[in-house]
């Protein structure tokens, strides 16, 4: 039989996969797009920096979220055929990280960090800090008793991702979440509604403690805009779809962090700590700040990352 003398709904069967080519036409198993993918984002010389390690972990992540599997279920679905509206969909999801370079997360629309999921979008940096890992402990030893703490601040809340695991960690204290971003508050308004937090977090907007109503905390922690600008000027094309205020911060980086060890002895109680992450910069903040001398934390994804200072340190 041929094409012409196919039965009507056959003909029209075939009519519409005409257009399908190249790995639309030929990728057909949950692994053919895996390996397709992978080797996608490698030619493509993308940049693995928001919360998955490499092209493999990104391709997993993407493939299994566009198919609305479980994310850490993979194995049963390999073998699994793609119909093709879903290879569609694949495809474009793919060359949306290779050749947009946009970071998996807003892709998505969504961010992890541990258990925790945070809505995501371009108004907003995506959530990455060492300061997860260190609050699944209650931030110990620094924080003695996690129940004790009745007042604690997130300084740059970003998506509010930081205060939601404060409430998590210190379940009797109340959060201020602040952010000079009036669209990361929008951001992180959702994800405290989300959470069912609206009544212990609150949202402020400011520049650092500018507009913050004089209040004592037991624990202030920030994880600030600390990208020198040289380290800016380099940044893989992945980071310029975040909003370039989350990240650079002046010269050396520092120019938000030199503000807050200024201001944060006026919003500590007596015994209150202040802890604020600078990623890869301790070299930067010892230069800085010679006479300081915090403590350096060691977090299980990276040690010296974040430094902590007693309010006595700061006066």
């Amino acid at each position: 039989m041929t094409h012409d003398t196919l039965p009507d709904d056959e003909h029209d069967h075939d009519d519409e996969h005409e257009h399908e080519h190249g790995p639309l036409a030929e990728l057909v198993t949950v692994r053919d797009w895996l390996r397709y993918a992978v080797t996608r984002f490698n030619r493509a010389g993308c940049f693995f920096g928001h919360g998955l390690a490499d092209a493999y972990d990104e391709a997993v992540y993407l493939i299994l979220h566009t198919l609305a599997l479980p994310l850490d279920r993979l194995e049963p679905f390999l073998d699994a055929c793609i119909p093709g509206d879903e290879r569609e969909a694949i495809f474009e999801v793919i060359e949306k990280r290779a050749v947009d370079r946009l970071p998996a997360p807003y892709i998505t629309g969504e961010a992890w960090l541990g258990d925790f999921r945070f809505k995501i979008d371009p108004r907003v940096i995506i959530p990455r800090s060492y300061f997860a890992e260190l609050l699944e402990d209650g931030f110990s030893p620094w924080v003695r008793n996690p129940d004790e703490v009745t007042a604690a601040m997130d300084m740059c809340t970003g998506s509010g991702c930081l205060a939601i695991l404060m409430a998590h960690a210190f379940p009797n204290a109340a959060i201020v979440a602040v952010d000079i971003s009036q669209d990361a508050l929008d951001v992180a308004a959702e994800n405290i509604a989300a959470y069912g937090l609206e009544d212990r977090i609150t949202l402020v907007l400011s520049d650092g403690f500018a507009s913050v109503p004089a209040q004592r905390f037991d624990f202030i922690l920030s994880n600030p805009p600390y990208v020198t600008r040289e380290a800016m000027d380099a940044l893989p094309p992945e980071y310029l779809h975040e909003p370039g205020l989350a990240l650079g911060s002046g010269e050396d980086g520092l120019d938000l962090v030199r503000k807050l060890l200024e201001d944060a002895p006026r919003y500590l109680t007596p015994d209150g700590v202040l802890a604020i992450e600078v990623g890869h910069n301790r070299h930067i903040v010892e230069n800085a700040f010679p006479d300081l001398a915090p403590t350096w934390v060691s977090a299980p994804g990276g040690e010296d990352k974040i430094f902590v200072l007693e309010r006595g340190q700061l006066l």
